[in-house]
């Protein structure tokens, strides 16, 4: 057998395997026997049918396991009867489960000052650990102009609409839609009483969507990032002769990059063409100075004509439209 395995070029351990009794010659593997302990077919669907009535419908297997148990009845070992349900598909749960529909996308647009509205809370580190103070700030999304700020000792929807209330009533009108994330003093009733009492539209981020909100967000990042925010308040007060100093920076001295780098109060206030002017009249003498520096006639960064929130995708047109087209 060794000189004619050599001969074949066949390992002799191949050959032995598949002559040997029980071996495998050709197709597939012989079906294993159930062991001897197994359930039978019927009694696996008498199983089934057991956890299928409507006494243990609400039930997790464990406790029919025991309750069957309880009245004298043994049907399978508990993790046998998981393995019957998991083979069904029936180990997860087994009630009818309710459906959510998708949350709402927030699509806002403001094409000048005043229309919309963005406000959010952050924590400001009080003198000790475990000690926070909370900054409201609402934001005009066109202009990035602070209408309205405030330090308070804790997050409170009173306080909040009080905060709004007191908003408003200074910049001389509503806005059309105030949009916010879903925190607790946002969606209180306090609030959505009073900007419904207003006619003001309310939006809200969707869950854990930071993105819905990224005006407020972005102006934390600015407070939070400036090179004298100190790590920690000494005081409620510190908190707010900090951000009195810093929000009269921001709305007045601050160029933001958003609105071509002009301040958020000649945006909101209308003085930002007036500036356009000087602006474009001062790269007008430059380019009259040194015409062999410049490959065009330089013009300011442009003020922004739409500022979205969300703003939305254009759809893929059908096969219907384009063939109207052509």
């Amino acid at each position: 057998m060794k000189r004619a395995c050599a001969y074949t070029g066949r390992s002799r351990a191949t050959h032995y395997r598949h002559t040997a009794p029980g071996g495998r010659r050709h197709g597939p593997w012989l079906a294993r026997r159930p062991p001897p302990a197994a359930l039978s077919d019927v009694e696996r669907a008498q199983v089934l049918a057991l956890l299928a009535q409507a006494d243990y419908a609400d039930l997790s297997i464990p406790q029919v396991w025991a309750r069957e148990l309880d009245a004298g009845r043994y049907w399978c070992s508990l993790s046998t009867m998981y393995r019957i349900a998991r083979t069904a598909g029936q180990t997860r749960e087994r009630r009818a489960q309710a459906t959510h529909p998708p949350r709402v996308r927030p699509e806002l647009c403001a094409t000048g000052p005043g229309e919309i509205w963005s406000w959010d809370i952050t924590a400001l580190k009080g003198p000790v650990k475990g000690v926070w103070y909370k900054l409201y700030v609402i934001l005009d999304i066109y202009s990035r102009y602070v209408t309205g700020w405030l330090v308070a000792a804790a997050e409170d929807a009173v306080i909040a609409k009080d905060f709004l209330a007191d908003a408003i009533h200074r910049n001389g009108a509503a806005p059309r839609a105030i949009h916010a994330d879903r925190g607790g003093a946002m969606v209180s009733k306090p609030v959505s009483e009073l900007l419904v009492d207003l006619g003001v539209a309310r939006s809200h981020s969707r869950p854990r969507t930071s993105n819905d909100n990224p005006y407020s967000e972005a102006q934390f990042k600015t407070l939070k990032y400036s090179y004298d925010f100190p790590d920690r308040f000494g005081s409620l007060a510190d908190a707010r002769a900090f951000c009195e100093g810093f929000f009269t920076s921001y709305n007045h001295d601050h160029r933001h990059s958003g609105i071509g780098f002009h301040t958020p109060a000649s945006v909101h206030f209308d003085t930002a063409h007036q500036v356009q002017d000087h602006r474009q009249a001062t790269l007008d003498r430059a380019h009259a100075a040194h015409p062999e520096r410049f490959a065009r006639r330089p013009r300011p960064p442009r003020l922004p004509e739409t500022v979205w929130i969300n703003q939305p995708v254009p759809s893929q047109p059908t096969e219907d439209q384009l063939s109207h087209l052509t």
